[in-house]
């Protein structure tokens, strides 16, 4: 899978967040006609002519001294640093503005491919209006149309004319994990126990790491990746509290991971930018294991871990299947305990279920329980079979897939973990309509 990141920048209400729900089509970037309204970068998954990559959406930079506007222009900054291509929009309707020739200036400086975006051209005849972005040195510009989807193909194709084909690899059989959180949490310091060396840089102040780095290696006769992401690179003044700014990194790291592991400072309990975090792992269908480190710094009774958990499994509702580790990275405790669950999580990543005993399950489910009404009628499932692993993809054939509400699908899926010990890892169910 590629990994490269295109941010999409530009001045206030040019439509990046529209731009941005149409390459990755849905709503997931707020969309207002108010000024200033996505203020943190946003992050997800795309693809084109079978190239996927990743695609950040950014607050809008201006020349006017508004709130926030130092915080989005430092998050905007970063959004550039990270990119491996820039997609600069402007609007075609309003024509050149001052805040268009800041971003241009701000991109000067850059040797990374930058593509221009000339928004909300709706018809034909508005088509002239993008000449004058000529003078602001970007390149030739892209006619598009956020609103209605006129021109995102094309602006697609460059994207992608700078994703090269992924390349025929040998195939790596080792088992990959990432060490995700927030900086500061002890991901480096798990890494380096893991590794029973000092491989990666620990250190107290947060942002040290600042590339994921992966590290091959062979224990009791096992291959293994660990790749440890990276925090935050200082620069500057951060206004924003500098754990938002962590996610971005590990966006790589888990996509190139068969198992995730979000690392919880045990010391200072869970904090919603963990959810953040791992919630991109969840995106990706990868398996998860969460591990409490600091465990040696907390003041302990008989009920200290088991309300630990509870909290857990309160505040990460979506992640009931995810096991959980109590350890700490700096003593080296618990590191043999660790192997054994990441063994046994990706047992569960790679599973496969014959299509006959699936079925059973499926039916008897059914018997169980029926499809309720949705949507104008009942769902109906005629057939089940599993499509891939890694993770665990099942496709459930119906008589109209619009039927099937999402409690009855999690309804199935908890009767398949009934049946099978998948510790860790996601399911994912597909609906098909019978032909």
């Amino acid at each position: 899978m590629s990994n490269k990141l295109v941010a999409i920048i530009g001045a206030p209400s040019v439509g990046k967040s529209t731009i941005f729900n149409r390459i990755i089509g849905e709503r997931k970037s707020i969309i207002e006609s108010q000024r200033g309204v996505t203020r943190d970068r946003i992050y997800s998954h795309s693809s084109w002519l079978t190239r996927p990559f990743n695609v950040v959406d950014t607050g809008g930079i201006e020349v006017e001294n508004r709130p926030f506007q130092e915080q989005i222009r430092m998050q905007v900054e970063i959004a550039i640093d990270e990119a491996d291509i820039i997609v600069v929009v402007v609007d075609g309707k309003i024509g050149l503005t001052d805040d268009d020739q800041m971003v241009a200036r701000m991109l000067y400086k850059t040797n990374k491919p930058i593509i221009l975006a000339v928004n909300k051209i709706d018809d034909a005849h508005l088509k002239n209006n993008i000449y004058e972005f000529y003078s602001l040195g970007l390149g030739d510009p892209i006619p598009v149309s956020g609103a209605h989807g006129v021109g995102i193909g094309d602006l697609l194709d460059k994207i992608v004319s700078y994703i090269p084909e992924d390349d025929k690899k040998e195939i790596d059989a080792s088992i990959k994990f990432s060490i995700i959180g927030q900086p500061n949490v002890g991901k480096s310091s798990l890494c380096n126990a893991i590794l029973n060396e000092d491989r990666v840089i620990v250190s107290n102040i947060e942002g040290t790491t600042r590339d994921a780095i992966d590290t091959p290696f062979t224990r009791n006769g096992i291959e293994y990746t660990v790749i440890d992401t990276a925090g935050l690179k200082k620069r500057g003044k951060i206004y924003e509290a500098i754990d938002k700014f962590a996610a971005l990194r590990a966006l790589r790291a888990i996509d190139d991971s068969d198992i995730a592991i979000l690392v919880i400072d045990g010391a200072k309990g869970i904090t919603e930018q963990d959810k953040h975090v791992v919630g991109y792992a969840v995106e990706a269908k990868k398996a998860i294991i969460l591990v409490v480190n600091k465990w040696d710094l907390v003041k302990k009774d008989n009920n200290t871990q088991s309300e630990f958990t509870k909290n857990i499994r309160k505040e990460f509702k979506f992640l009931d299947y995810a096991p959980v580790i109590y350890l700490s990275a700096k003593n080296k405790t618990k590191i043999n305990d660790l192997f054994s669950l990441i063994n046994q999580v990706y047992e569960s990543f790679i599973f496969e279920i014959k299509t006959s005993v699936l079925n059973e399950i499926i039916q008897e489910a059914q018997m169980m329980n029926e499809t309720p009404d949705f949507n104008g009628g009942r769902a109906r499932i005629y057939y089940a079979q599993q499509v891939a692993s890694k993770p665990l993809t099942i496709a459930l054939f119906v008589n109209e897939p619009n039927f099937m509400h999402f409690s009855y699908l999690r309804y199935i899926e908890n009767r398949i973990r009934d049946a099978f010990e998948l510790t860790g890892s996601p399911i994912n169910l597909v609906l098909r309509k019978r032909k």
